[in-house]
């Protein structure tokens, strides 16, 4: 006979655990049998982060990363040139606002190569050899080509080109309502490592399924710090400030199973915010520094960078990992407006200059609490629903495939191209229409480079990345 009420007091642990901010204290014993190996190698001083910048929207690759050679140049300046004002060709090298030119350190013969005029901080941190461009990513099942893709012979990533769909699969390998992300996923392998696993998976830019494991919860934070539980210090329902009397009624001893269950939930969180908010460093003055603010390329004007008082929260938070008793931590921050279907030459340069403030914001900023020990353990890259079509709307782009990304961080094998650059142009071998790009490296392989560098076994390696095993290539080279 079925035991009904234990049945359902489990299920609702299974979904309280779901939902809970924050994870349990530590690894259950069978996550602690997978990970012993990999923590068992570690020394005690050993830590590493991994950062997943999220361009929201699907970023314009044609306009971020530019093969410029002369055969190159003609092909883009044909294509992206119209005839009207919506033009969204930028100018070139030499020219006043142009592309600023790149020297990887692996020649591509024939090919040469700039970025977005926007990029000048990310370009010194490039030719500084600690930043890198991963070449034409997106999601793929298997290694593809144009045919197939049109014949439909092989499996394809489902619902392309929409936008949630690609969010959640560039996140997790699977299309919206995916419940698990493979940063949750590493997540749970390593957090046995961690003296608290409820720091393990942290977003700086509100729920993101990239951070969502099968025994690890992501917790959230913000510029304030921990994100408290609403009227616990005394905001609900006109308590005085500093009152506990909320906390009492939602932390104190029931006799009901299920609200002794809410209230060790409630209580853990409350703990977990107290916690962290002892360990994470403040900001500014005696702690992390400001951001400065950057210039809008559009109208010369100062303004703050909500994207780099991300990253300063993430600093924060690993300036205080001694005292989370943190090994390896993932991060995740975010930046909308990348769907630049209008005003794209506009919009997209000042997205560029925020990235690349940004960025180079966040590299200084861990200089500045661990020198060149700190960068080489936190690495950030980015990641973007898709690419963009290489053809104009008239004054924008459309919904495409594959893209350039960045990853940056003293273990990067910087100043390089990784993964052969596409053709420029239209009616190519990838191009899968309007110039949206087929993949030559899938999100898989990308991500599995990052993995190898933060501590995950072959195997390990193998269980987050489902589709990992149809790549010859695991590991892409790009992490030291």
């Amino acid at each position: 006979m079925t035991d009904k009420p234990n049945a359902s007091r489990r299920h609702f642990l299974r979904a309280a655990s779901l939902m809970s901010m924050v994870g349990a204290s530590g690894a259950p014993f069978a996550l602690n049998l997978l990970t012993m190996g990999a923590a068992a190698a570690q020394t005690a001083g050993d830590y590493k982060a991994v950062v997943c910048l999220f361009l929201a929207g699907g970023n314009d690759q044609a306009n971020t990363v530019l093969a410029t050679d002369p055969g190159s140049w003609a092909s883009y300046a044909s294509v992206r040139t119209t005839s009207d004002a919506g033009s969204i060709a930028l100018p070139a090298a030499g020219l006043p606002g142009g592309v600023l030119p790149i020297a990887p350190d692996t020649a591509q013969p024939g090919r040469e190569f700039a970025l977005h005029p926007g990029l000048g901080p990310l370009k010194e941190l490039f030719d500084n050899g600690r930043a890198a461009v991963v070449a034409n990513v997106g999601p793929l099942v298997m290694p593809t080509t144009r045919a197939q893709y049109k014949a439909q012979s092989v499996p394809l990533p489902p619902k392309l080109f929409s936008h949630n769909d690609q969010q959640s699969l560039w996140q997790s390998s699977r299309p919206e309502g995916a419940k698990f992300g493979w940063g949750g996923r590493m997540g749970d392998l390593l957090a046995s490592m961690n003296g608290n696993a409820t720091f393990t998976s942290i977003s700086a830019a509100g729920n993101a399924v990239f951070l969502a494991g099968q025994r690890i919860n992501q917790y959230q934070v913000n510029a304030s710090g921990a994100v408290p539980i609403g009227g616990v210090n005394g905001s609900l329902f006109g308590a005085p400030a500093g009152s506990n009397a909320l906390q009492a009624i939602l932390t104190g001893n029931r006799s009901n199973v299920f609200e002794q269950d809410h209230a060790a939930i409630v209580k853990r969180s409350i703990d977990a915010q107290g916690v962290l908010s002892t360990a994470m460093a403040p900001a500014g003055a005696g702690g992390v520094p400001n951001p400065t603010q950057y210039t809008n390329p559009n109208t010369g004007a100062l303004a703050s960078n909500p994207l780099a008082v991300q990253l300063q929260t993430v600093a924060r938070v690993i300036a205080g990992r001694s005292g989370l008793g943190a090994q390896r931590q993932i991060f995740f921050v975010s930046m909308g407006g990348f769907d630049t279907h209008d005003f794209e030459k506009a919009n997209h340069a000042d997205l560029m200059a925020k990235l690349a403030h940004a960025m180079s914001y966040f590299d200084t900023t861990l200089a500045t609490l661990g020198g060149a020990d700190l960068r080489r353990q936190v690495t950030l890259f980015t990641a973007s629903d898709f690419g963009r079509t290489f053809t104009s709307n008239g004054d924008g782009t459309d919904h495409g495939w594959g893209a350039h990304h960045f990853v940056m961080g003293g273990a990067v094998k910087g100043k390089d191209i990784y993964g052969s650059f596409p053709v420029t142009g239209l009616n190519h071998a990838e191009d899968v229409g309007s110039g949206s790009l087929l993949p030559a490296i899938s999100v898989d392989q990308y991500a599995a480079t990052l993995a190898k560098w933060f501590g995950l076994s072959d195997g390990q390696i193998a269980d987050v990345f489902p589709n990992i095993g149809n790549f010859s290539v695991r590991n892409l080279g790009f992490m030291a």
